[in-house]
């Protein structure tokens, strides 16, 4: 883990007079560790591995302070659990994801980047960003005759 993550947690509990606790660092170390999009019950399990000892709802309200400090945001939204994935230093993506097996694609689109600027102008907003998931059937699930 960078002290860069670290820093930025720190800072954001400081600045709500919250402190940096043994199990909040776990948390953010067990995160930093698992590079996808994860819920928040992978990441209580990745943590278990550092403390054994720590809570489900210590981990999964320390999961909302790093994406409220910006260190992780929610990703594939579905009917199912939440799924984060690291925030800071990650470039802006969008997703394709299969509804049938749930693999998830990442993937950057200047065209789609481009109509999104114009359909904030035309209506005179201005961007704060935006999360793009598009949903279909992946290659393997489709020649196997699956159905959407």
């Amino acid at each position: 883990m960078s002290g860069d993550e670290r820093s930025i947690l720190e800072g954001y509990l400081k600045s709500r007079g919250l402190k940096m606790t043994k199990a909040r660092d776990t948390v953010l170390a067990a995160f930093l560790g698992l590079e996808s999009h994860v819920s928040a019950d992978a990441v209580y399990e990745a943590a278990r591995l550092i403390d054994p000892g720590i809570g489900q709802a210590t981990v999964f309200r320390t999961i909302k302070l790093l994406a409220d400090s910006g260190l992780a945001r929610e990703a594939c939204r579905d009917e199912g659990a939440r799924r984060y994935e690291h925030a800071y230093n990650h470039a802006h993506h969008d997703h394709l994801r299969c509804v049938q097996c749930g693999a998830v694609v990442e993937f950057v689109d200047p065209d789609i980047e481009r109509a999104q600027e114009a359909v904030y102008q035309r209506f005179g907003f201005k961007s704060s960003g935006h999360r793009l998931e598009l949903f279909g059937l992946c290659p393997q699930c489709s020649s196997s005759g699956g159905q959407p």
